[in-house]
C-alpha cells in the first residue's frame, strides 16, 4: 500500500515539473502588432469586393442597410449598390468630381451629385468616398491634426472570437471620457478640418449643431463637438485578412453605429469597364 502511495506521487512530481517546463505559447498577438497589421492590410488594399450591413442612428432612430460594394484604391473608383435598387458610382477625375446615383424611384433618372454634399450624406454617416475600410484606419490612427490622441492610444486587444465561423482578433476601446465640447474657430473652417481635430467624424458635428455638410463653420460660431470617436469601440478583425469583419461604436446614447463586412474579395482584379457608367446591368 505504501509503495502504491509513493509511485502516485511521484507521478504527480513528474507531471506538475512537466507542465511548469511546458513552454509558454507564444502565437499570441500584441495590441501593437494587431494594430499594425490592421493598418497595413487597409493600406496595401488594392481592390475589394463584399457586402455590407450597416445600422446607423440617425436623429434617435437606427437606419439600416445592406450593400454590394466594390472598389479599387488607385485610382479611386467606387460603386455601391444596395437592396432597395439605389446604385452609386464615383470614379476618379470623371463626372467633374460628382457621383452618378440612380434613385431607384421616380422620375426613375441618374443623378450628378457631390458625394460629400448633404443630399449624399443624407440619413448615413460617411461619404461614398469613405466606403470599404477607410474611414476605420481614420478612427484606430487618428489624423495627424489631432492634438489629443488619448482615444486612439486607448485601443488594446482584447481576445478572439469567431463571426460567421471565422476567428477574429478583438481590438477595443473604452474611452468612458466621450463627451461633446465647445469648440469656436478663429477663422472659418469646413466640417472635415474640425472633425479631423478632434477624430470625430463629420456627421455628429452636423446633426448636433444643425449645420450643412457643404457650408464651412463661420469663425467665431461655437458649436458643440465629440471629443473622440466613441466611447466603447469594437473591431473585429479576421485573422487571415487582418481586415475587419465587424465594426461597432457605442457613444453617450448608446449604439451610435455598426458594420458587418461579409463575402470579402481583397486584392483580386477588377476589370475597368466594371466603373463605367454604361455596364452591363448597371441602371446609371
Amino acid at each position: 500500500m505504501m509503495r502504491t502511495i509513493r509511485l502516485v506521487a511521484l507521478a504527480v512530481v513528474l507531471l506538475t515539473s512537466s507542465l511548469a517546463a511546458a513552454p509558454v505559447p507564444t502565437d499570441k498577438i500584441s495590441t501593437e502588432q494587431l494594430l499594425s497589421r490592421l493598418s497595413s492590410a487597409i493600406d496595401n488594399l488594392k481592390t475589394l469586393r463584399c457586402t455590407v450591413r450597416a445600422k446607423e442612428r440617425v436623429e434617435g432612430k437606427y437606419v439600416t442597410a445592406q450593400s454590394s460594394l466594390k472598389l479599387t484604391s488607385s485610382p479611386l473608383r467606387v460603386y455601391l449598390r444596395n437592396q432597395k435598387g439605389i446604385e452609386a458610382l464615383w470614379v476618379t477625375g470623371q463626372n467633374s468630381g460628382d457621383a452618378w446615383v440612380y434613385p431607384n424611384s421616380f422620375p426613375y433618372v441618374t443623378l450628378n451629385l457631390d458625394p460629400n454634399g448633404t443630399l449624399m450624406r443624407r440619413d448615413q454617416h460617411h461619404s461614398l468616398l469613405d466606403a470599404g475600410f477607410g474611414s476605420i484606419s481614420d478612427i484606430i490612427r487618428g489624423s495627424t491634426q489631432r492634438q489629443d490622441h488619448t482615444f486612439e492610444r486607448s485601443f488594446r486587444y482584447a481576445g478572439d472570437t469567431l463571426v460567421a465561423g471565422r476567428p477574429c482578433h478583438v481590438l477595443l476601446s473604452n474611452f468612458p471620457q466621450f463627451r461633446y465640447v465647445s469648440y469656436t474657430p478663429a477663422k472659418a473652417e469646413t466640417l472635415t478640418q474640425i472633425a479631423n481635430k478632434f477624430g470625430c467624424g463629420e456627421f455628429r458635428i452636423v446633426e448636433r449643431n444643425g449645420l450643412s455638410y457643404d457650408k464651412p463653420v463661420p469663425a467665431g460660431k461655437t458649436i458643440q463637438v465629440p471629443n473622440g470617436y466613441g466611447r466603447r469601440t469594437t473591431v473585429c478583425v479576421d485573422q487571415k485578412l487582418m481586415l475587419p469583419l465587424v465594426v461597432e461604436v457605442l457613444d453617450d446614447k448608446g449604439l451610435f453605429e455598426r458594420f458587418e463586412f461579409s463575402n470579402i474579395i481583397a486584392n483580386q482584379p477588377i476589370a475597368a469597364e466594371e466603373f463605367a457608367k454604361g455596364y452591363k446591368g448597371y441602371k446609371l
